[in-house]
């Protein structure tokens, strides 16, 4: 299925009612745009886990692990430049 649709000034667009029924979208619900090589996709996001919101679902569970331990020690180096500068 492929439909078009315009983009206004403000830089929105209509998500097409096929497309909206399709894919249960609601008012309020959130979409992720993200660029490919292949060009612009378009997912609704999910809120039932925090599961592949920083890393694609086929990563290893290692993987993952390690980016979280990463992240994590990015925050509190964060918290603790914060924390000696007041």
């Amino acid at each position: 299925m492929s439909e078009s649709t315009r983009i206004t000034k403000k830089g929105q667009t209509t998500i097409p009612r096929d497309l909206r029924e399709k894919y249960d979208l609601e008012p309020g619900d959130e979409v992720i745009w993200m660029d490919t090589d292949d060009g612009i996709v378009v997912k609704k996001r999910t809120r039932t886990s925090g599961r592949g919101m920083l890393v694609p679902d086929d990563t290893a569970e290692e993987k993952r692990q390690e980016i979280a331990e990463e992240l994590g020690q990015r925050i509190r180096n964060c918290r603790d430049r914060n924390y000696e500068e007041t």
